[in-house]
């Protein structure tokens, strides 16, 4: 999840179940997630999933850094969804 202000060291949350476990990680660059998903994999995770912030260009960055040791996805938005995404991003 992205933020500009969020710093992966404190900005997590997780959930579990009996056979799932979920961490969800705030992260305010590209670098913190790369460094964030490296992390992720050491501590064995199978899934990496980003949101729609990441788009194509953000994800490849994810995937260079995790290489092919787990899949990594990346929500989409349709078309309808620009605007009100460019006016919650700050985008000019």
């Amino acid at each position: 999840m992205f933020g500009p202000d969020y710093d992966p060291s404190t900005h997590t949350s997780q959930l579990q179940s009996a056979g799932l476990r979920t961490r969800v990680i705030g992260v305010g660059t590209l670098e913190n997630a790369a460094q964030a998903a490296v992390d992720l994999v050491a501590d064995g995770v199978q899934l990496i999933e980003l949101c729609g912030w990441f788009g194509p260009k953000g994800a490849a960055v994810i995937i260079d850094a995790v290489g092919d040791q787990v899949p990594v996805g990346f929500v989409t938005h349709g078309p309808d969804s620009i605007e009100s995404l460019h006016a919650l991003f700050g985008g000019e």
